[in-house]
């Protein structure tokens, strides 16, 4: 069996799927995603870019391509993709195209990353049932290399709770995914 190492502890990665989502602010989605029953770890990370290995600060310049996005690794005996998508789906603004929330930019824009035909298919079908409401700019992409950041930024919100919450808050996360989601929203 394949390990993968996350946070120093292997987790057999033959027993659990990967989904790599962008979002905005890599440390908001590491918590929304914890959060999930059947969620074994999340990484954060940047994936989607032009360079190797690229660093937060090469990224935050939005030049290299690159979104920050996370690796969510989830039993699908436990929670399924379908489920893990609405995690999502409810902790981003998809109809903002110039980045998410206070962080501007190209490389704060939401996306899905897939790595198969079942992923394609599970996330279109979930980014249709929402365009009958409204106008989603989320784009559904095929998954390249995810480059993991810099290990203060993995569990940023446990490591760094009150600077977390406060930037959190002033960010104005929580009220705008209100408005877009109702009381479901992060």
């Amino acid at each position: 069996a394949s390990n993968i190492r996350v946070a120093g502890v292997a987790i057999g990665a033959d027993t659990l799927e990967v989904a790599t989502f962008a979002g905005g602010c890599f440390w908001c989605m590491e918590e929304a995603f914890d959060a999930v029953l059947g969620v074994e770890a999340t990484i954060s990370g940047y994936t989607g870019g032009s360079i190797e290995d690229p660093g937060y600060e090469q990224v935050s310049s939005g030049r290299t391509g690159h979104l920050e996005a996370v690796n969510v690794f989830f039993d699908p005996e436990v929670v399924s993709f379908a489920e893990v998508l609405q995690t999502f789906w409810r902790n981003v603004d998809p109809t903002d195209d110039g980045g998410q929330f206070c962080d501007r930019g190209s490389q704060y824009v939401s996306a899905i990353f897939v790595r198969n035909e079942r992923q394609r298919a599970l996330a279109e079908a979930s980014k249709r049932a929402l365009e009958a409401e409204r106008r989603i700019v989320t784009p559904i992409l095929p998954a390249t290399t995810f480059w993991p950041a810099e290990e203060y930024h993995q569990d940023y919100y446990t490591k760094n709770p009150v600077r977390y919450r406060f930037y959190k808050f002033n960010c104005g996360r929580k009220a705008r995914l209100e408005e877009v989601w109702g009381e479901a929203g992060g």
